[in-house]
């Protein structure tokens, strides 16, 4: 099972209780940026394109704690830039951890090995490291050669001082079956690492690197042949069932674009992190004064080629917990 049972148990309360209640907007994780400087310059991602005096501001570590304790959240993923280039990094992850939050530090690995003694391993906390394909793939997508022989030894090492690592993919239209199986199988079985999350580029604005951005077609082809002869079920995925059989075209799904909010140094981001209407300052007013019905496909044209999971996972968690077999399903990891 790529997510421990007591984690599943712990957010599909949360997630019941919500749904019993009628809570109209919840957040099923909220995504925290820190910072937006970063020790990489990778053409799909944007993020450095801000300006020097924005790049050099920082969340303090009381931001953070506010912006959780707003949300209700029982889960952050916490992204940037890199946030080990923010010093009080280690801080944030601790005083989350003693608040029993789940928190997944998302990394390029550049610098993880020099920063581990900061951290100690939590059953609350697990590294994100991004791992774009196998080596030469990968050191192109971060424009940089030696990356991915820094992100396996530090997934070696952070793996030997008894943490959790999770892994993050994203795909292009470079990509082929045959790459997204070689990186998973790669992730899977040599470095075993606990779980993988999968997810299509999506079109971000400022990504200098536009024309490798997949459509929908696209990537249902993709992952469906990728998908096929029962590769999906021996991959410990962190995804639910309904949002594989979404990326692979057996399901079709509209945006929950509340799902996955998103909380930076410019404040709570409209709609989600890879869009930006605008923000606001608080949690209660990212919900209250944002029209959600406006974005999704069909509805925003800027939207038109995303099947991103920070919109589409949340949608598949709904649907999981609207019927009895896919939660069964969901919850025996049979893919």
């Amino acid at each position: 099972m790529a997510v421990p049972l007591r984690q599943n148990l712990r957010i599909g309360t949360y997630l019941v209780k919500h749904r019993l209640k009628k809570t109209k907007y919840y957040p099923f994780i909220v995504e925290i940026e820190p910072l937006f400087a970063c020790n990489l310059s990778c053409p799909g991602c944007g993020k450095i394109q801000h300006p020097t005096e924005i790049l050099r501001q920082r969340l303090s570590v009381e931001d953070v704690l506010t912006a959780v304790e707003e949300s209700g959240t029982p889960m952050v993923s916490i992204a940037g830039g890199e946030p080990l280039l923010h010093p009080q990094i280690a801080q944030i992850v601790e005083e989350l951890v003693k608040r029993k939050i789940y928190v997944y530090l998302c990394t390029n690995a550049v610098l993880l090995e020099r920063r581990l003694e900061k951290f100690t391993p939590s059953r609350y906390f697990s590294w994100v490291i991004h791992m774009d394909g196998l080596e030469e793939r990968h050191d192109l997508a971060v424009n940089r050669v030696g990356v991915f022989q820094e992100a396996v030894s530090a997934i070696k090492a952070a793996k030997a001082r008894g943490f959790r690592v999770t892994t993050n993919s994203t795909f292009f239209n470079t990509d082929a079956p045959k790459t997204i199986r070689d990186v998973l199988d790669f992730l899977n079985d040599d470095l075993k690492v606990d779980a993988m999350m999968i997810s299509p580029a999506f079109a971000y604005e400022k990504a200098p690197d536009q024309e490798h951005f997949l459509g929908v077609e696209q990537t249902r082809e993709l992952f469906k042949e990728a998908f096929a002869d029962g590769h999906r079920k021996k991959w410990r995925l962190n995804h639910s069932p309904l949002f594989l059989d979404f990326l692979e075209g057996k399901r079709d799904f509209q945006c929950t674009a509340w799902g996955i909010p998103s909380y930076s140094v410019f404040g709570w981001q409209r709609p989600c992190y890879l869009m930006s209407d605008g923000y606001a300052e608080s949690y209660k007013d990212l919900v209250e004064t944002t029209d959600w019905s406006k974005y999704g496909r069909g509805r925003d044209e800027r939207c038109e080629n995303c099947m991103a999971h920070c919109g589409y996972e949340p949608t598949a968690v709904i649907a999981t917990m609207d019927s009895l077999k896919q939660s069964i399903r969901a919850l025996l990891g049979t893919g």
